[in-house]
């Protein structure tokens, strides 16, 4: 299978949502984060989404991209060879219960890369008002497709500043055990489907031991630590988030987030961390998170 990077700046159909209270404190749930600005709806400012909310936001888009990308010729079928390799998001504000986002996506770049091809698609997420939201990048590699020319869109994708050697004076490590039952929650909580998640027979037709936790719930669970360690549990403090998905999590067994190092950086702070394994393996690598001091 072939592609072209012809199709770098191909637009989606536009997607809308209007956000529940339910959808955000799901989301918060389904991964253990009783964060006050998720759940307490009492307070004068309101309840706010937590940040990776986000991806729940844009999977109806990922799910059926085929429905999405608005141009003829484009080879449908070797999107099903994909695999999500990372994630970047930047908040720009909090999503909020009974905004209505617009969500604009376009393929940003199609890349050579040495299992077949590296493609991105950027969403954009606007309120009601026109204000930005959040942008996501989500990446994946599609294995085994050739990338017919040089590819293109590269210079278009954020720039990650390159991590310090690890800290031992300003990191952390958060053991966080995940439950049998961990990827079922998530998966009916963010509304995030996708069988090798939750069927044993599918995951295992699919070459796999058993089913995986989802990678954006293992990022989600280190989003949760960073806020409350390094943003004194403020949310709204969070500006962006990223990483690669390099390893498997089973249900069932314990993941350690790394904090591996934290630098002043002007008004806010870069916060570099990873996600390691039960067996010690990197599951997330080249974490990045930007917070404001």
């Amino acid at each position: 299978m072939k592609i072209s990077s012809k199709y770098v700046g191909t637009k989606f159909k536009q997607h809308r949502i209007v956000v529940s209270w339910r959808d955000t404190m799901n989301y918060a749930a389904a991964v253990d984060d009783n964060n006050a600005r998720y759940f307490d709806d009492q307070q004068q400012q309101g309840i706010i989404a937590p940040p990776m909310f986000s991806v729940a936001a844009t999977w109806q888009i990922v799910e059926n991209l085929g429905k999405y990308i608005e141009t003829e010729g484009f080879p449908l079928e070797i999107l099903s060879t994909a695999v999500h390799s990372s994630e970047f998001l930047e908040f720009h504000a909090p999503i909020k219960p009974a905004d209505e986002l617009t969500i604009h996506g376009v393929i940003a770049a199609i890349l050579p890369h040495r299992a077949g091809t590296y493609i991105v698609f950027k969403f954009a997420a606007l309120d009601q008002h026109g204000q930005p939201v959040f942008t996501e990048y989500f990446a994946g590699i599609m294995r085994g497709v050739e990338c017919v020319d040089g590819g293109a869109g590269a210079e278009a994708l954020p720039a990650i500043p390159k991590a310090p050697k690890a800290s031992s004076s300003n990191g952390w490590e958060q053991l966080i055990s995940i439950d049998a039952l961990r990827a079922h929650l998530y998966d009916g909580c963010a509304d995030i489907h996708f069988p090798i998640h939750t069927s044993q027979r599918f995951a295992r037709k699919m070459g796999l031991p058993g089913i995986l936790l989802q990678g954006t719930a293992t990022l989600a669970f280190a989003a949760r630590e960073l806020v409350n360690r390094n943003a004194n549990g403020d949310p709204g403090r969070l500006c962006a988030l990223g990483c690669r998905f390099s390893g498997m999590v089973f249900p069932g067994t314990d993941i350690r987030v790394q904090l591996l190092n934290c630098v002043k950086n002007g008004p806010h702070s870069d916060l570099f961390f990873r996600v390691v394994g039960d067996k010690g393996q990197l599951v997330i690598k080249d974490g990045y998170a930007k917070v404001l001091k």
